[in-house]
């Protein structure tokens, strides 16, 4: 039976008298065990490897077919939603139950060339009562899962040169962490790039990749328009760790950003940013780890971007892998200058200041986010754990804070399942930009793989 957003449930609102639904823990191991049951069978047995075997047309020798499939669960209860500068109330929670589908195809190499397709489709499987940004329903909080079909990778890619592969078409792209480039694969519908890239490794311990991109398929199946030379230069020779320096320069089409995006001044996007990333491990005894993560980027206007600013990126992390338990702490800020903050469109921004996604857009006095993280994987299972406190960029503005929790068990290859949550809460003294929106957000997942 569908739930009754109505009826109270189990803890009590903030700031409002709304209610709002805490699971107790033992909701987390039911939900885990119970999605287990259903995947830990066919991870088992022979079934697997005919399906690989059947997946390599004769062996390979006529490409290979990819198939992927994961279905979520994803409930949002938060309390006002900001909107044309004033707080709105959200009457209902938002139920979201999706599964998101991938078929692709990858050629054999004819020359050096091989192709790549694949088709990708969301559709809503039972509930569907929440805002996916394109289903009109705005009543609902926003879960940026609609349902979608599209063509989300084709490309050539040419491996005949000496040490480089030169790909052209519709393709994926990461660089590192996904900070400033990334693939936004948490969301079901992923962001790939219409782009030439080129990679190289003819230097010693270096990767040098340079690409041009000039379309954005986003998460929610939008094209995006644009001109963005970008680049990203990985040296592995240091005894420490990795040095990574990387340039993208955002040059954003001012007409599919208005049609497609609604932005008043599409041009604000467009920005040019290069910075600089180290960070590796280093072995203290036979049980423990040093790590430790540090990165500078500076960002400025760019193009026809009518706010002229200048605004930098600090990253400072560090932490250590002790008896299979991984400790964290970090400082992350993203600065504004002259009304404008530190931006990053391209990220896969939902790895980043928290996964309730409350600053997707940095809030234009910027914003700092001290965190935490602990990770150990047990019974087989990986737990994750981590805490956020967020203020703006000079720490005047209290921004909030969050809790984020992850267990996740894979069983094989190609099994997975997860149940994730999410708890942030305002600035109880209403200072924060976005007041009133305490989020809790609750997942359920289960994924194939092949």
């Amino acid at each position: 039976m569908k739930p009754q957003h109505d009826q109270p449930t189990f803890g009590s609102s903030r700031h409002t008298n709304r209610i709002r639904y805490s699971p107790p823990p033992s909701t987390w191991l039911a939900s885990l065990g119970l999605l287990a049951a259903g995947l830990a069978g066919p991870a088992h047995g022979g079934l697997d490897e005919e399906v690989e075997n059947a997946l390599k047309l004769g062996g390979g020798k006529y490409g290979r077919v990819n198939f992927d499939a994961r279905y979520r669960y994803e409930y949002v209860d938060q309390e006002r939603v900001l909107s044309t500068g004033r707080a709105t109330a959200i009457k209902h929670p938002a139920d979201a139950s999706t599964l998101r589908i991938r078929l692709g195809y990858l050629t054999p190499s004819f020359a050096g060339f091989t192709g790549f397709a694949e088709y990708e489709g969301n559709q809503d499987i039972g509930f569907n009562d929440y805002n996916s940004t394109r289903n009109g329903r705005t009543a609902y909080p926003i879960v940026a899962d609609p349902q979608a079909n599209e063509v989300n990778q084709l490309w050539v890619n040419y491996a005949g040169l000496p040490d480089s592969n030169v790909k052209v078409g519709r393709q994926r792209i990461v660089f590192d962490n996904h900070r400033f480039i990334g693939n936004v694969g948490w969301r079901q519908m992923e962001q790939t790039f219409d782009a030439a890239t080129v990679t190289n490794k003819s230097l010693p311990d270096t990767t040098i990749t340079a690409g041009y991109i000039w379309k954005v398929q986003d998460i929610t199946s939008r094209s995006i328009g644009m001109n963005s030379p970008i680049f990203n230069i990985a040296y592995t020779g240091l005894p420490y760790g990795k040095i990574v320096a990387h340039g993208e320069w955002l040059d954003y089409d001012t007409a599919d950003e208005l049609r497609n995006l609604g932005t008043a001044n599409s041009f604000t996007k467009s920005t040019k940013t290069v910075g600089l990333r180290f960070d590796g491990s280093t072995p203290v005894t036979d049980d423990i780890k040093a790590l430790y993560t540090a990165e500078y980027a500076h960002q400025s206007d760019y193009k026809n971007n009518p706010i002229h600013y200048h605004a930098d990126y600090w990253l400072a992390e560090g932490g250590l892998d002790l008896y299979g338990v991984t400790v964290k702490a970090a400082y992350e800020e993203l600065g504004s200058d002259n009304g404008a903050a530190f931006q990053t469109p391209l990220a896969t921004l939902h790895a980043f200041q928290g996964w309730a996604d409350k600053f997707l857009t940095t809030p234009a006095s910027g914003i700092r986010d001290m965190y935490g993280t602990v990770k150990t994987t047990q019974l087989g299972i990986e737990w994750t754990a981590m805490y956020h406190e967020f203020s703006d960029a000079s720490s005047k503005v209290d921004l909030g804070h969050e809790i984020d929790l992850m267990a996740e068990k894979k069983f094989g290859k190609h099994y997975s399942v997860m149940v994730k949550y999410a708890d942030y809460v305002a600035d109880p003294n209403k200072s924060a930009v976005n007041a009133y929106s305490d989020t809790q957000k609750i997942w359920l997942q289960g994924s194939i793989s092949f």
